[in-house]
This record gives structure tokens, sequence and C-alpha cells, in this order.
């Protein structure tokens, strides 16, 4: 860049920063009026001036809002002890409404009278994925993150959600939004999203009246005649479909995928999954089995790190043999497992060497069981996204699946197998109390082979 290159891009920058500058001074201006007698009576008008405002606003400015909403928006925790100290004593009706009042944080009441505003709702949503791409970094803002996560709670209660299905006659736009906001196998163009719309395939997508042509989450079904064991065959674009709707047995969800990540820690996914089964027992009545075919994004990962194997639930010489056969493979392919990944050869004479690997990926098998069902499964600390997600919402491990994902994604995440969490329509709810407790709902064959 030359020199007069140079001296345009500083008074270009210059000029920027005091355009965002004067934009944020304008939305601090307009959130405090927000928060006024006189505010609250000319809010909409006020909230649509503050959120333009917000919208011309660069990463630095965006923090600094970020920092003011922590520090200037808190209750005052000297009203808040008086007012606790005189519910205490009282007990009355009064004091507690009085003490609920002033609890509120005023941030609350500037994101209700923002969210007044036309698009308001979709901008709030926006605006807490920016905060949580910065809470990684800055303690100080996780109340005001919580204030966010609690409203949006609220605002997008399944209550207010609508299920649709999402077919090939769906508007262009809102097919192109689930090719791009695929997160688990992704859509390899428009070919590959239509087999995925046939007959034996079902997409279904949660939306609120706020955000009408936005999806929030959705979800793929492939219809079966029996629990696939393998993602491939259900991906394949060049797979017959099957017409035949009397021969469908079983709904197995294979992806779920959040579009909005302003919506992150707000529950959709188990009510998307419940409802969707729900919608298909109607549609088919023969469906018996409601299940997934999920990665174990975590598996690879805590195989590589975990130390020493523990568990309460087991004998200590059940948790040796798991540990020696960690050992064993970790001294025999050191960083490249992939070759475990692989089926086993049939047919013809075993080798001494096709022996001891199928031994390697049955010890692979049983340390993945032991990584699902004794790694801290109750809690946030539990090593599996994906587990915690489905466990939680009421379903049963049933099955692990070796050789189930070959792609370089599945290999690197959990050296190629995959799990069957089932959805038993009835147990639902004692699963997810067990799964509350720190127990996991496994079948039997999968609680036998830690």
């Amino acid at each position: 860049m030359n020199q007069v290159g140079a001296v345009f891009e500083r008074f270009r920058k210059a000029r920027k920063d005091a355009r965002e500058r004067a934009a944020l001074d304008q939305l601090l201006d307009d959130a405090r009026q927000l928060m006024t007698e006189r505010g609250e009576s000319n809010s909409i008008a006020i909230a649509t001036r503050a959120l333009g405002h917000y919208r011309h606003l660069g990463a630095d400015a965006v923090q600094r809002f970020f920092e003011v909403l922590a520090s200037e928006y808190d209750p005052d925790p000297a009203e808040m002890l008086a007012l606790a100290q005189q519910y205490a004593e009282t007990r009355s009706p009064e004091a507690l409404i009085a003490l609920q009042r002033v609890a509120d944080p005023p941030r609350q009441a500037l994101l209700r009278r923002l969210n007044l505003a036309p698009g308001g709702t979709g901008t709030l949503v926006a605006m807490r994925a920016r905060l949580l791409e910065r809470l990684k970094g800055d303690a100080s803002l996780k109340a005001v993150d919580a204030d966010f996560q609690h409203l949006l709670s609220s605002w997008f209660n399944p209550g207010f959600l609508q299920l649709a299905e999402v077919d090939w006659n769906s508007p262009a736009q809102l097919l192109e939004k689930i090719i791009h906001h695929e997160a688990v196998h992704e859509i390899d163009g428009w070919a590959d999203l239509r087999r995925r719309l046939e007959p034996d395939r079902r997409c279904f997508a949660f939306f609120h009246p706020a955000l009408p042509d936005e999806p929030l989450i959705f979800v793929e079904v492939a219809l079966l005649e029996e629990m696939p064991s393998a993602i491939a065959p259900l991906l394949d674009r060049k797979g017959e479909p099957q017409a035949d709707a009397d021969r469908f047995r079983v709904a197995a969800f294979y992806s779920i995928s959040n579009c909005q990540p302003g919506l992150r820690g707000v529950n959709l996914g188990n009510f998307l999954i419940k409802r969707v089964a729900d919608r298909l027992k109607q549609q088919f009545p023969k469906l018996k089995t409601f299940c997934t075919l999920s990665p174990i994004p975590g598996f690879a990962g805590w195989l590589a790190k975990v130390e020493t194997l523990e568990s309460s639930r087991l004998k200590p010489a059940a948790v040796a043999g798991l540990q020696a056969g960690l050992d064993e493979l970790r001294e025999r392919y050191g960083k490249d497992w992939s070759l475990l990944a692989t089926p086993p050869e049939e047919g013809g004479a075993r080798t001494a060497e096709a022996r001891r690997l199928d031994a390697d990926r049955q010890m692979l098998h049983r340390l993945c069981a032991f990584f699902l069902l004794h790694t801290a499964p109750g809690d946030a600390r539990g090593s599996d996204p994906v587990a915690r997600f489905h466990l939680n919402n009421g379903a049963r491990l049933e099955r692990i699946n070796p050789a189930a994902d070959l792609s370089r994604k599945g290999i690197r995440q959990s050296h190629g197998l995959m799990v069957n969490y089932l959805y038993d329509l009835d147990e639902i709810e004692a699963n997810h109390e067990k799964f509350v407790d720190g127990r996991v709902s496994a079948s039997r064959a999968v609680l036998s082979m830690p």
C-alpha cells in the first residue's frame, strides 16, 4: 500500500470508529430512556431507534455495550437485602411482591422493551449469539447471558412453536437454509437434499411466530424396516426410495441441527423429537420403534486424553481389565487408530493378525460402552454432548454399532462407532428421571459390555 493509500485507510477507519462511537452513545442513551416512565410509554419508537443504532456497532462497540449491561443494569443489592429481610420477618404477600419486583434485573426489563421493536426478537437472538462468542473469555458477562437465556426460554416456550414438515415443495429459501444449517451430515447440494426428502425420508422443523421464515431447529428422519446400524445407506443419494409405507416399522432420527446459535441452552430439540414421533405415529400407525443413529463426538478425544479409568459401579477387576486394554491399544496403534474403524473381513481362514484385530475392535467397543455409561453421564461434565442430549431427553442407550460411520469426520470423532438411542414413548419420563439421578438407561447388551 502506498503512502496515499495508507493515509486514506487511516482516515476511513477513523471515520468508521467515530460513527460506531456515536451509534453506541445513542444506543446507551436510548436504553436509559427506555427505563424511565416516559420511555416506557414511547417504548416501541425508542426500541426501534435503539436497535437501529445497535445494528451499526462493530465488535469493539458491541463488547462495550455488553459491559455496560453487566455493570449498570444489575439489581440494587442493598434494596434486595432490605426487602429480603422484610419478607423473612413478615412472610406477607406484599413483601414478596416487592422483593420479586426489585430482584427482577433491570437488564430483563430493558430487553423486554427492546423486544417491542419490529424485528426485535430476531435481533435479540442474534445479539445473544454475539454475546456467547465473548462469554468464553469474559466471565463478567455471565449474568447478562443468564438474563438473555431466561427471557429467550420463555419467549421460545414449546407452546409457542409451530411444527412444520419440510418437503421438496417447500420454498427454495427454506430449503437453502436446511442445506446451510445441516450440522451433523453435510448436505452436498440439491440432489443430496432431494434424496433426504423422498417418501421414505422426512424432515421437520420448529418455527416461531416472530421469526416465521427462520427455522429454529430441524430433524431428519429415515423410515425403515429395521433399526439402522450404519449411516452410509441412509445418506446414499443413489439409494432406491422405499415407497411401500406398509413396510415402515422404524423411524430413525439420524440428524438434528440447530439453526440459531443465539438459542443455545433453550430447550428445543427434546420437544421436537417427541412432537415428531407423535406426528409420525399418527401418519404411520404400524411404526413400532423410534430411535436415533447418533454420532459420538466426544469419544476419540476422551480416549486420547484419559489417564486412569474410574467407576464406582463396576468391579475393580473389570475396570483394571479395561485399563489394560486401553494401554495395549495405545501401545499398538499410537495416535492412528483408523484400522480399528474398518469392518472385519468376512469368510476365509482367520490369521492370527486378523483375530488380534477383531479382539482390538471388541476392546474399542467395550471402551465406548464404558465412556457412555460411566463418565459423569448425569451432569454437564459428561464427556459426550449427544449422549447427554438424548439421555436427558428420556432415550435409552440401545446399541453401539462398529464401522457405522467411515467418513473422515466419523473416524476422527469416534473411530467409526455410532449409537442407537431408543425412544420408547412409554418409558421416556422414567428414563429422564434416571438420568437426572446420574444413571444411564441402557439395554442389557450395552450394560454387559464394559
